[in-house]
């Protein structure tokens, strides 16, 4: 990879410490930013930014390019002159809580930025006003489909769009404009949202990199099916003359499902890709170069080959696995961006393809720390790393290391406790020590290993809707000084100081 070793947490924004219901890109992450500076860490893993829809996953989003509006920070705005302290003080919290209640937050939300909004139209700043013009110019080929999609999404009771009425679902150019027109207020507040949304994060950005720590965005492989991107380009994806999916996305059986992952997003239809120079991946790179340092591509293995499931089934079953233009897509890529700065999330079913893919593009893979104890020797075991790796204790799939080792086997236990000449105590610690040992190049910690958390900090349960997912927060306070002066010994010791 060519670069020097280095470590750092995995915390997604929503699970910042804020007293607002959810994590913002103000102030907290800005001494979140600080904390990382002083544990001697360089890169903040994140997950993807995007507008969450149904289940609120960061995986399945309303729109590939868009960012959260839930993300937004009051204050921030309150700087720039739209909101003043009163307008949003209903939306603070009583007691500090260690969840996002999802629901509540966009319920008293939406309104504060709908406020914002009315303020933004009706005040006189040329300087805003171009900033925000200048925004929707530069994000044309996105932001209008995506705010429009919005817009009719409420139109349609929230619906999905292939259960929108017909004009709307095949994007009859004569209702397309009639809405647009008599909407137009409606898809400027979208519009507004996200350019505050891209203006805050780029703040963030800018205050961790001038800090010199680094960040790992994350962009999934597939969009959601309900989603702009879908609806507004169907021509991309293997939709039916009724734009329903032939086939949908998954994974066969595996270490997390016996039947399998179904996850229902549309497949590419990647000969269309192919013809148009990849031009949609070439404009999502760009939009996640600048949000990132570093792009982890999650489901990598499909740029190989993907598991396709008939639309329809009731699990992952019966799918097969169909050969993907991986190869000229990051050829295409790289010809056009020069280096990538890429990690493939490699996990799970990996062929010799698959493999092939990542290495003939140097891109690193990734390795588990609670795989390497299924069995003996495999290849999860830090004796067995390469340099081009990133190690994880575990990722915001798998149960806290914690969780993990209270449910382990006595077989995997035995050989974790041998390997480790350890009881078992503290084994959080034990890992991470583990994990910054190890000859990999980046080493990566989920915040809730750092705090030896156990399963009620889990973060997913993968293939569920529901369990708590994508809840989890840390809380004010919760990090003391001796934790961060490990982290930093840690790095130090084994030459991943910043």
């Amino acid at each position: 990879m060519g670069i020097n070793r280095h470590s750092g947490i995995l915390l997604h924004p929503s699970s910042l410490p804020d007293d607002y219901g959810i994590g913002t890109l103000g102030k907290n992450a800005e001494q979140w930013i600080d904390d990382l500076q002083k544990a001697g860490q360089k890169w903040w893993q994140i997950l993807p930014l995007g507008h969450t829809g149904f289940g609120d996953s960061p995986y399945q989003c309303f729109s590939s390019f868009a960012g959260n509006p839930l993300l937004i920070d009051f204050e921030r705005l309150m700087e720039m002159g739209l909101l003043m302290s009163g307008d949003f003080e209903n939306c603070r919290t009583k007691e500090p809580e260690e969840r996002v209640d999802f629901h509540n937050v966009i319920i008293k939300k939406y309104p504060v930025l709908r406020l914002a909004y009315k303020r933004f139209v009706e005040q006189s700043r040329t300087d805003i006003k171009r900033d925000f013009n200048d925004f929707c110019e530069k994000n044309a080929c996105w932001l209008h489909d995506y705010a429009l999609f919005l817009e009719i999404k409420n139109f349609h009771n929230h619906l999905p769009w292939h259960q929108w009425t017909e004009p709307f679902k095949k994007r009859d150019e004569t209702a397309m404009t009639a809405f647009h027109k008599r909407f137009s207020v409606e898809t400027g507040f979208h519009r507004f949202c996200q350019w505050i949304f891209f203006r805050q994060w780029r703040e963030i950005k800018k205050y961790a990199n001038d800090r010199q720590i680094e960040i790992i965005g994350d962009i999934p492989l597939y969009v959601a099916y309900d989603s702009a991107d879908a609806w507004a380009t169907p021509a991309l994806f293997q939709f039916d003359k009724d734009l329903n999916p032939k086939v949908v996305a998954g994974v066969p059986p595996d270490y997390f499902s016996a039947t399998g992952q179904l996850w229902g997003n549309p497949i590419y239809d990647w000969k269309q890709h192919q013809k148009d120079g990849f031009q949609w991946w070439i404009r999502r790179f760009e939009a996640s170069l600048e949000l990132y340092n570093w792009i982890r591509i999650d489901h990598f293995r499909g740029f190989a080959a993907y598991w396709a499931v008939p639309y329809g089934d009731p699990t992952a079953e019966n799918g097969k696995w169909i050969p993907a233009p991986g190869k000229a897509l990051f050829k295409t890529l790289a010809k056009h961006f020069g280096q990538l700065n890429i990690i493939a999330e490699d996990l799970g079913v990996i062929t010799p393809d698959v493999v092939r893919l990542r290495d003939a593009f140097g891109f690193p893979g990734m390795k588990i720390l609670q795989y390497a104890f299924e069995s003996d020797n495999n290849e999860n075991m830090p004796h067995n790393f390469t340099q081009d790796c990133v190690v994880y204790t575990g990722t915001h799939d798998n149960e806290t290391t914690q969780g993990w080792y209270e449910n382990l086997n006595p077989e995997a236990k035995n050989r974790l406790h041998t390997y480790l000449q350890s009881d078992g105590a503290d084994v959080h610690w034990k890992l991470i020590r583990l994990a910054y040992a190890s000859v990999a190049n980046f080493a990566i910690v989920p915040m809730q290993d750092i705090l030896g958390l156990n399963n009620n900090a889990r973060m997913n349960v993968p293939g569920t809707v529901g369990n708590y997912n994508w809840q989890w927060r840390l809380q004010k306070n919760q990090v003391g000084e001796d934790t961060w002066r490990v982290l930093r010994f840690l790095a130090e010791l084994f030459g991943r100081g910043m």
